[in-house]
């Protein structure tokens, strides 16, 4: 009953972050982010950039959904032939870039390599995909540790690069704090840099959030 109550107050709270921007679909997209595991969506309120990428996922998913024709039902050895592991892999990356780790694209391909059956479990079942995701970061950290040790000079030349496209692209948004706004996104995992320099929309978010923090 207790759990009931708690996902009634996050999807509510949920409906009302997202109702401003996507009234024609806030009931749609809330419920479509409830099926997240409780802990991320917790992170989700607390973490507006991450909140709005879920969302915009979402939306994505949404109107992929509603240009696709009406799926005819079949039985279920049809249906799982039906699905090809493009399609697979496309739902998984979603879902685990939702907990927006910087190593979404890694960790959907070292979950991929399980057969399809685990995979469509993973699908419908978000505890056991946030139990896989945390395992395979920590196994991707602990690579990412062991290369660090090897290669102190490379990374740093790496980062120094990273420093560099990601300043080009902050001063476009702010020129005028361009450089702190840069200094504190470098901070994050060099994985996550690469992302944001891939997703402008990430990218907008990320700075948005650093330019509350120097406001503060």
């Amino acid at each position: 009953m207790d759990n009931d109550d708690n996902m009634e107050t996050l999807g509510e709270q949920l409906y009302t972050r997202i109702f401003p921007a996507q009234s024609e679909h806030a009931g749609k997209l809330t419920g479509m982010l409830l099926e997240l595991p409780v802990p991320v969506l917790i992170r989700m309120l607390q973490d507006e950039a991450m909140l709005a990428l879920a969302v915009e996922k979402a939306v994505r998913a949404l109107q992929g959904d509603m240009h696709q024709e009406p799926s005819k039902i079949t039985s279920k050895d049809d249906d799982d032939e039906s699905v090809s592991s493009d399609s697979l892999g496309e739902q998984l990356f979603d879902l685990v870039d939702v907990y927006n780790t910087g190593y979404s694209q890694k960790i959907t391909g070292m979950l991929l390599e399980q057969d399809k059956e685990a995979v469509l479990k993973l699908l419908s079942d978000p505890k056991q995909l946030e139990t896989q995701v945390n395992t395979a970061l920590k196994t991707l950290k602990q690579q990412h540790a062991e290369v660090t040790d090897v290669s102190d000079t490379s990374d740093a030349e790496d980062t120094e690069g990273l420093g560099e496209k990601l300043f080009l692209q902050v001063e476009e948004l702010d020129q005028l704090q361009a450089h702190e706004i840069t200094g504190m996104l470098l901070e994050m995992d060099a994985g996550v840099l690469h992302q944001l320099l891939r997703e402008r929309t990430m990218l907008e978010a990320a700075v948005h959030k650093a330019k509350a923090a120097l406001s503060t």
